[in-house]
């Protein structure tokens, strides 16, 4: 595989640094030596977290965001049926940046982070079998039907919320091209500019909100309950429209983690995040 890698950044380039980026798994990180010049490259094949179809789609995704000229690393290699590097990969460019937010971010770059978003929503493309129709972020979890079928447990809030998103309904509207995992660690800077976004292995098709609701539900839960208008400002500020349903998205985007987060904090500001938008709903009289 690390042959096939060097192979597809050019000839007499040679693997010299390889580091794994997700728990001693893929992807992986290498350092590469191209006659005498470093530089670096992201490595992507299975793992037992990462199945092939999702390198697939990884791989679909760059290709659309290339096209368009979205800020996201460029594809150096592909070999999805593993015939050159013995499994299914792909190889993208390194890019420059960093990943980590000061706490509490600043305004400007809670506004940029939604606006990033707009760019990717201004693409109109039809779904196809590596970019299929998203209903919700990080579309190969469902842990709201892990909760419906008692492989875990619920909570009277999350039960509520369930059953709200049910009665609304899936809204009507355009489907878009979606990154499908938009949350701080996924937006690369350069400064206060965002160089890339990464990461697009649950990419597809669908509503704007399942991308600009998981930016929101994840900001709610990293940086507390004011970042979520911030970057609903820098989406519809980017747009010039107002944003629709966004209670139901929020919910939904709320609804798909895990009854109990990594830390109780991040519970506690999920669940003020949920009971925001379930409130919405009732509101509206939808729920």
């Amino acid at each position: 595989m690390l042959e096939w890698a060097a192979a597809a950044v050019g000839r007499g380039a040679r693997i010299v640094g390889v580091r794994a980026l997700h728990d001693g798994q893929g992807p992986w990180l290498l350092r590469v030596d191209e006659r005498g010049r470093l530089t670096e490259a992201v490595l992507r094949a299975p793992t037992p977290r990462i199945g092939p179809g999702m390198v697939a789609t990884g791989a679909a995704a760059l290709e659309v965001a290339e096209r368009f000229g979205l800020p996201a690393p460029r594809l150096l290699g592909v070999d999805l049926l593993g015939e050159m590097s013995g499994v299914p990969a792909t190889l993208e460019s390194g890019l420059r940046g960093s990943s980590r937010w000061a706490a509490p971010p600043g305004i400007e770059r809670l506004r940029a982070a939604g606006a990033v978003l707009a760019r990717v929503h201004a693409i109109s493309i039809a779904p196809r079998d590596a970019l299929p129709v998203r209903l919700r972020p990080i579309a190969v979890d469902d842990f709201a039907a892990d909760r419906r079928t008692g492989s875990m447990p619920t909570t009277t809030l999350l039960q509520a919320a369930d059953e709200a998103v049910a009665a609304y309904g899936l809204p009507a509207g355009e489907q878009v091209f979606l990154h499908g995992d938009v949350w701080p660690g996924n937006l690369l800077w350069a400064g206060d500019e965002i160089a890339a976004l990464i990461d697009w292995k649950t990419a597809g098709v669908g509503a704007r909100g399942v991308d600009f609701s998981e930016l929101r539900k994840q900001a709610a839960i990293s940086f507390g309950p004011d970042a979520p208008a911030e970057v609903l400002q820098g989406y519809e500020q980017a747009t010039a429209t107002k944003a629709e349903h966004v209670a139901y998205w929020d919910a939904v985007a709320a609804l798909n983690t895990p009854t109990e987060l990594y830390d109780a904090t991040a519970t506690i500001r999920r669940d003020a995040f949920l009971r925001a938008a379930l409130s919405s709903l009732r509101e509206e009289g939808l729920a």
